[in-house]
């Protein structure tokens, strides 16, 4: 769905992707579900785990570079999509441009890692489980959003 709004080239998984070829796109979206929920890292529980590190070492300055997340708000509501931040964190330190924070109104979560200091979460934030009727409106809404901002 985000794939179809943004017109961009088909998804890839992580795992194959060659990392040091990521400062070759001039923007990136990349998402991640939360599995290993408590955890202080390798939070996602997917190939991002493996590959965060390299993330933070890659050159990305001025590469807008925009997260979403996939998360349970109500049955791990206290974890709610918290391997978007991490993986946020890992490009931030490469020195990407982090667009695309949404905010937090209308969601049912306790707590998240992936709300910024200013009240956002620090990208799309989704509930396929709990709030899936308003997963549409939400990618539509943030895709405009991040053309806006420059991806």
């Amino acid at each position: 769905m985000i794939q179809e709004e943004l017109g961009t080239s088909a998804p890839q998984d992580i795992g194959e992707v060659d990392i040091s070829k990521l400062a070759g796109f001039d923007g990136l979206v990349v998402g991640a579900p939360t599995w290993n929920t408590g955890a202080d890292e390798g939070r996602s529980g997917t190939a991002w785990d493996d590959v965060l590190n390299s993330i933070s070492g890659l050159r990305l300055s001025g590469k807008h570079v925009a997260v979403y997340g996939l998360g349970d708000s109500i049955g791990y509501g206290d974890y709610y999509c918290d391997a978007m931040e991490e993986i946020y964190r890992h490009f931030e330190k490469a020195g990407a441009k982090m667009i695309g924070h949404w905010p937090t109104d209308g969601y049912q979560h306790a707590e998240s890692k992936a709300i910024l200091e200013n009240g956002k979460f620090c990208g799309l934030a989704l509930d396929q489980d709990n709030e899936d009727d308003l997963t549409e409106e939400r990618v539509k809404a943030w895709a405009k959003q991040l053309k806006s901002e420059g991806l």
